[in-house]
């Protein structure tokens, strides 16, 4: 290739022969290492990212200060867009705007005009209609920049000149927070109350070995711009700090300004003349749309969760106040409130990621005490940055004074080699002993300053000067007396974020909760008594009362031609039914959700999986702490107590695990006073033991309760030894017989058994 076209020749042209996974690799680490460093996570000595910080320091060049008149947000986006930060003005105009909404940042850092969005979940207007300028927050963050602090680098079209990072004292990164997602990592710092944050700083300085449970005393955590409520305990918010990692409940405030006692106010509860109330949503999480909330509430009321409330109603104007309307003025106000946190968004969680990038630009995960003592060495060798820097101003203004004194002492002689000289400078820093820069500024006085030069006025000046560049070299050398300068500085700051200001005033309390009271969907329920029946065909209804069940059980129902009765039991409507299928697996019904007994109902398998092969063989009322006997036909089974079967899904819990064709044929409930297990075979043989050997299980095949050489289980049941073992005989007369000389047929479990009594039913069933 000729030396011509080797300087045509564009190396990006270039074909490389490189393996695929390499080049792929090496290229998106290049994209992961930019996402994570200049664009996603913040730096913890200003909190800010690339495009924040931007756009403030853009904002300063146009001097929009917060005594200034505001300016087109359309210009700040085109200048920053133009000379600092080249990327889309949409993502610039969106990252403008969080930093001006109120309800998103805790401390504002710009002042918007117009529309900037709501926390109903609105858009901002188009940077064309929008108005801002810079906060006083954020001069505070930006202070120093004039002073030597930082370095600055050139801008990515080597025109213009950034700052790295921002000097400041305000500590933006705890008091603002932060959140983002770069590549194989997030960050997400809730805001805090600035001057608890400068307190623990403040302790921090004083005794560098504190402990975190002190840090924890001063900054009690996270306090939203929102305010509400973070219910969980200091002990928790205290380890999430400590490791960098954890999450918080955070919870809507209810509160009533209007309320008539001071009680009901802060129950956010307004009571109607009648007896009635209503219930008074003051401030809302963190990060949750309003209108969102609203949708949410209306849906679960739409879709009958939460009987308990009858309307929710937006009657906010710059202040959040939804007003949530009870069905009935019964309803027990807690309860409400601990649904409607259950149900919807007025209950969320926080989590808190501190994951920041340290000085040398590295992510890491750290926990309070450590991000704080990063942060304080950065402010420490700030202090040292601006005072070497004043002291080069000190050495330069000396070095003028001194050329000043010279110039008054002879002044008459400077005059007559001005107006002699031709060229006066090298002939005045001869005689004189003058610098470069003495001679120049002499030079460069105009007739009207000399009558200024007043010998005294100069010699102070001079003394001042002194006097500071040694207190100054005396800080230097002193981090006992830089640490005071220090803590000086933040307890200045720390004025205008006190409690008693408007800014500074904390607006989320951190208070644990009560227990939280479990949410009874059939606490929300009006309990009535109902009948629920089912056919042989699994068709189920509900009838008004507890309906005559008559001699057979099941009342007097119609059903469908070649249909018939299955199971009736009463009930409550608050009540839960389990249904036994053939196959072992339970499934669970509501009372409240059946259909009414005018017609012939609904078939169960429309709510419930229930496979169209398998029969069921029990429904049975639960009840807490009830036990009821499992059997299949091969002989085993076991206890099992109905808390452990109630299914939350439609496709029921598989109780009783069966092999090959065996089926479950005993279902039946235990009573309280039973103490003996009767089982009968095929064979017809029966076989008696304690209830004591049956063991108690949640899943499984069982135990063996009776030995077969052939045939299998036939039915089982449970009953008390001193009252005898009682069994239905046959005929329409419904009699029943019982037994009490029982001895001989018990046994240990899991025996083969003897004939039964005379009149034991043919059908081998109890």
């Amino acid at each position: 290739m000729s030396p011509a076209e080797t300087e045509d020749h564009d190396p990006f042209d270039a074909i490389v022969d490189a393996p695929f996974d390499s080049a792929l690799s090496e290229r998106y680490l290049v994209y992961a290492l930019s996402t994570i460093t200049a664009r996603s996570l913040p730096d913890l000595r200003d909190g800010l990212k690339p495009v924040h910080r931007r756009i403030l320091w853009g904002m300063r060049g146009l001097r929009l200060g917060p005594d200034s008149a505001f300016k087109k947000s359309s210009r700040v986006v085109g200048d920053v867009m133009g000379k600092y930060h080249p990327h889309g003005d949409s993502a610039l105009y969106d990252a403008m705007v969080r930093l001006a909404q109120p309800f998103t940042l805790r401390y504002p850092l710009i002042e918007g005009q117009g529309n900037f969005g709501n926390i109903d979940g609105d858009n901002a207007a188009a940077q064309r209609y929008t108005e801002c300028r810079l906060t006083k927050t954020a001069l505070q963050l930006m202070e120093g920049l004039d002073e030597g602090t930082v370095d600055f680098v050139p801008t990515y079209n080597n025109e213009e000149q950034e700052p790295v990072i921002f000097p400041g004292l305000f500590p933006n990164l705890l008091a603002n927070g932060s959140s983002g997602i770069a590549v194989g990592m997030a960050t997400n710092i809730p805001s805090h109350n600035a001057a608890e944050v400068i307190d623990a700083a403040l302790e921090l300085i004083d005794n560098p070995h504190v402990e975190h449970a002190r840090l924890m005393e001063l900054m009690q955590g996270p306090d939203f711009a929102t305010g509400g409520l973070i219910v969980d305990s200091p002990e928790a918010i205290s380890k999430a700090y400590e490791t960098g990692r954890g999450s918080f409940r955070v919870r809507g405030r209810f509160y009533a300004a209007e309320a008539d006692n001071a009680e009901d106010r802060e129950a956010g509860i307004e009571r109607h003349k009648g007896g009635g109330y209503q219930l008074v949503i003051s401030e809302i999480p963190y990060q949750v749309p309003k209108g969102k909330l609203i949708e949410q509430i209306a849906q679960v009321i739409a879709d009958k969760k939460l009987p308990l409330l009858e309307d929710v109603r937006d009657e906010s104007d710059e202040n959040i106040r939804l007003v949530l309307v009870p069905r009935s003025r019964n309803v027990d106000p807690e309860m409400l409130k601990e649904s409607v946190y259950k149900l919807t968004d007025l209950e969320t969680r926080f989590g808190l990621n501190l994951n920041v990038l340290d000085a040398t630009r590295t992510p890491m995960v750290m926990g309070l005490k450590e991000l704080l003592e990063n942060w304080l060495r950065h402010q420490f060798e700030i202090l040292q940055n601006r005072t070497r820097h004043r002291l080069g101003k000190i050495a330069d203004r000396l070095e003028l004074v001194e050329g000043y004194i010279i110039a008054f002492l002879n002044l008459d002689r400077v005059i007559e080699i001005i107006r002699t000289e031709d060229e006066p400078k090298p002939v005045m820093m001869a005689e004189f002993n003058l610098t470069d820069r003495q001679a120049e500024a002499i030079l460069n006085m105009r007739l009207r300053s000399l009558r200024k030069l007043e010998e005294m006025q100069l010699r102070q000046e001079k003394d001042d000067l002194l006097a500071e560049k040694d207190e100054l070299e005396k800080l230097l050398e002193s981090p006992a007396r830089q640490r005071t300068r220090l803590k000086k500085d933040l307890r200045t700051l720390r004025k205008d974020y006190a409690e008693d200001t408007a800014l500074g005033r904390r607006r989320t309390t951190i208070a644990e909760a009560a227990p939280t009271v479990e949410f009874d969907p059939s606490a929300m329920i009006e309990k009535e008594p109902v009948t629920v029946v089912m056919s042989q065909k699994g068709w189920v209804r509900a009838a008004k009362g507890h309906v005559d069940l008559g001699q057979d059980g099941c009342g007097d129902f119609k059903y469908k031609e070649g249909d018939g009765a299955a199971f009736a039991v009463h009930c409550q409507t608050t009540d839960k039914l389990l249904l036994c299928g053939s196959d072992g697996r339970f499934f669970t019904l509501g009372a409240d959700k059946l259909p009414g007994a005018r017609g012939f109902g609904e078939p169960v398998r429309n709510g419930l999986d229930i496979d169209a092969a398998t029969q069921i063989m029990a429904m049975i009322v639960h009840a807490p702490g009830r036990q009821i006997l499992l059997a299949a036909d091969t002989g085993k089974g076991f206890v099992a107590v109905t808390d452990e079967l109630l299914a939350e899904t439609r496709k029921g819990r598989q109780v009783v695990n069966l092999k090959g064709d065996a089926r479950l044929v005993v279902v039946r409930p235990i009573a309280a006073e039973h103490d003996h297990v009767a089982v009968v075979g095929e064979n017809r043989k029966l076989v008696v033991f304690s209830l004591e050997e049956m063991p108690i299980m949640t899943r499984g095949q069982g135990v063996t309760l009776q030995r077969y050489r052939d045939g299998g289980l036939s039915d089982a049941t449970t009953f008390t030894l001193a009252e005898g073992l009682s069994w239905q005989m046959g005929g329409e007369t419904g009699r029943t017989r019982n037994e009490t000389e029982i001895g001989m047929w018990k046994v240990a479990r899991g025996a083969a058994g003897r004939l039964p009594p005379n009149g034991f039913p043919k059908d081998n069933r109890f």
